[in-house]
């Protein structure tokens, strides 16, 4: 709550939580957030429909924004990891779509129903409470073509996770086919005043994302070089690898965790030395 706070005094505009697979859910602690905050965007990056039901989707946003006064966003992706869990893997776009659509439902008041071949909303069905809004703003979390194009059709922002390449956001501009659609990258961070021991610690952190994403970005051959998957190095140097970003067409930002080589002073360094450098753009 207390960095929520020092990143909303800074200027910074959303404030996200990860759920990754077994990690902490990221309900709580966004809760915890909207409590302590009253103007930044607050949302989950990102959930997944193999793993939670679509309604449940919708309800844990609609809980969200219901306590952060209609600030809330709904993150959703494909899910990495699922073989885990012994779930299916194939049909993501269809699935997407499809839990999409039994949100958007719900949260419109439509009390049509919906039979998909993933998900079904029964006729008559609808939240037992008033949302705070009827319509929740959509992230989709992919590096894949077909899910970014239909990203184009349904989402306010694509999300390319675990990558800080300014090549990889010219490659979804294209894929999503829609401008009006933003783009957020977002990646591990690790930022001190000594830039080496930042990019020592990136280099730890990022290796569980690097089996998955590393052989996505399809801008890169060979080894996959730090830069491209972490925000790491000084103050002056994550600032400038945000600046390629935005650059080259992403919308906003996000600075992962660890932040720093311990993550209180890390967003103390975000707050005070990167987001000046950056307000200007």
């Amino acid at each position: 709550m207390a960095l929520a706070r020092r990143a909303e005094e800074a200027g910074f505009d959303v404030v996200s939580v990860f759920h990754d697979l077994l990690y902490q859910p990221a309900i709580y602690p966004l809760l915890l957030i909207a409590q302590a905050t009253s103007r930044v965007r607050v949302g989950p990056a990102a959930l997944n429909p193999s793993t939670l039901h679509p309604v449940e989707l919708a309800g844990q946003a609609a809980a969200l924004d219901l306590a952060s006064d209609g600030r809330a966003y709904l993150g959703l992706v494909a899910g990495a990891w699922l073989d885990r869990l012994g779930l299916d893997p194939s049909a993501p776009v269809e699935r997407m779509r499809e839990a999409a659509e039994v949100i958007r439902r719900l949260f419109a008041g439509d009390t049509s129903g919906f039979s998909g071949s993933h998900f079904s909303l029964a006729a008559g069905a609808h939240f037992e409470y008033e949302p705070a809004r009827r319509r929740m703003p959509l992230m989709i979390g992919t590096w894949k073509p077909r899910l970014a194009a239909l990203a184009g059709e349904i989402a306010d922002e694509v999300k390319i996770g675990g990558s800080a390449n300014p090549d990889m956001v010219r490659v979804m501009r294209e894929w999503i086919g829609n401008d009006e659609v933003g783009i957020v990258v977002g990646a591990v961070t690790v930022v001190d005043e000594d830039g080496d021991a930042a990019r020592a610690r990136a280099r730890e952190e990022v290796g569980m994302y690097l089996d998955v994403v590393g052989a996505l970005d399809r801008t890169i051959t060979g080894a996959p070089p730090l830069e491209k998957f972490c925000f790491a190095g000084t103050p002056e140097e994550v600032a400038a690898q945000a600046r390629e970003l935005f650059a080259a067409g992403a919308k906003r930002v996000e600075f992962g965790t660890p932040q720093g080589l311990k993550t209180p002073r890390g967003v103390e360094l975000l707050c005070e030395r990167v987001v000046p450098l950056l307000r200007d753009r």
